[in-house]
Order: structure tokens, then sequence, then C-alpha cells
């Protein structure tokens, strides 16, 4: 049976000596061994891809997390360093992308900078402020310690009853870890929140009156997508929706025919 194709978005950056279009694989195992799609990792190449092109042979669309940072110059604020590092690449190709996802119905999850990306493509903004303010333990961005230490589940969030995000958990009490240095500030057109930290972090989001599939989510279920509830939840209720994507297609193409 031929399975959803995802597009993974992938950071653009410097491992001596070639520029690598580079993503982390515990987000490409999550979409082929949880979501049960074939991930395809999708190029920064800012205005030379054709973005209805990549979404014409897409079934979904995840937006990964990353060191970098959305460019302040995206929502209208000044860069520092405390907002770096950027990637200009992954944004000039990110932000187009997630506006015409949207707009065409394609299943869109957006992870930690997804998130972000995902605030910032609707008009959103982001804080930087955040690292410096957070009160409560274990929410900020650990740099010590091995790869589970560094993403261990470190607090819970409350999901907003009647939500999306609680749809997709059925009761699973979610406990998320927490690896960003930024966090969404003013919220974009018709994003809605659908979870919060105990700190007022918004945690998760949706787009009100998308036509597909849309769940942007701060914390990283990827990593846990195989083991810890919650995240495999997220992880399969993105592939649930990109199978009906493309048998959708696959019904309007036969119609057609």
């Amino acid at each position: 049976m031929a399975k959803p194709l995802v597009l993974v978005t992938t950071d653009y950056k410097q491992v001596d000596p070639y520029m690598w279009h580079a993503v982390p694989s515990p987000y490409i195992d999550a979409v082929a061994n949880v979501s049960g799609a074939l991930p395809l990792a999708l190029p920064s190449l800012a205005d030379r891809l054709d973005i209805d092109d990549a979404l014409d042979r897409a079934d979904g669309v995840l937006v990964t997390g990353s060191r970098s940072n959305v460019h302040p110059s995206h929502y209208g604020v000044i860069p520092t360093e405390d907002h770096e590092p950027f990637d200009p690449a992954r944004d000039a190709t990110t932000l187009p992308l997630i506006r015409r996802a949207i707009e065409r119905g394609v299943p869109l999850l957006a992870i930690c900078r997804g998130i972000q990306e995902l605030n910032v493509a609707l008009g959103g903004s982001i804080t930087a402020a955040f690292q410096k303010n957070r009160n409560i333990e274990g929410h900020g961005y650990p740099w010590e310690g091995t790869m589970d230490e560094r993403f261990a589940l470190a607090h819970s969030v409350k999901v907003a009853a009647g939500s999306c995000l609680e749809g997709i958990l059925q009761g699973a009490p979610p406990q998320v870890n927490s690896l960003h240095t930024q966090a969404l500030d003013e919220l974009g057109r018709n994003i809605v929140v659908e979870a919060m930290a105990a700190d007022g972090t918004i945690e998760a989001v949706t787009v009100e009156s998308a036509p597909g599939w849309v769940v942007g989510v701060q914390w990283h279920p990827e990593y846990w997508a195989a083991t810890d509830t919650a995240s495999n939840k997220v992880l399969a209720a993105f592939g649930d929706a990109s199978r009906a994507y493309m048998h959708s297609k696959t019904g309007a193409a036969s119609v057609a025919a």
C-alpha cells in the first residue's frame, strides 16, 4: 500500500567544508516509523523552490525544530545577539511554504522552531526574552548532558478543552520536554492556542478555519514518539491526516478522469 509523502524542512548550514541541507534523524525516524509516511527532506532553496510544485507531490509537511531562530525582520523587530543564530535560507523557504500549505489544506505539523515559523508566517511575533524570564523549572534549553537527558520530559502542559490537541491525545496527560530559547508572543492571523505551560508559555496552537489539519507544538514529540504515549499520538495523528489527504487527492483524480 502506498504511503503518504511528507516533506520535512531542512536547515541550511555549514558542515566543513560544505554547505548542507540538513535535518536531524529523529524527525525522519518519527515520520517513517510512527506517522507511517515516506519522509522526504526538502532543501532550503528559498525563491529557487517552486512551492506549488513541491506541494503537488506532497501529502503532508513537517516543519522541524532547529538551533537557529526566525530572523526578527520577518516580524518587525531589530535583531540583537539575543535573537541569534539565524538561517535566512530556511526562513525564505519555510515561511512561504507554511502559508501555501495551509491555503491548500495540506496537513502541517510544526515543531519547536516550526511553531514559531507558523506564527510568524501568519503575521505573529516571537519573544527572545523568554529564556531570561522563564519561571518554571526545566523550561528552557539544556545545553549539557546526554541527548536523553536534554530531551527529558520536563513539565506538564494544560490542554484546552474541546481543542484539536485534546482530541488527538484522548486523555493522555502530556508531559513535554523543553529545548527552546524563544517563544510565541503576539499571535498571528487565526492562530488559536491549544495548550499552555504553567508559566503562560504557549505550547501548542492550531489555525482556525484552515481547510486542512494544522498543529504546532513548542516541544519535541519526535524524540520520544516511539515510547511516550502523548508524543506517539501527535505523530500518529499527523500520519492519519496525511493519509486522508493522500486518499482525497486520489479520489479527486478518479472523479476527474
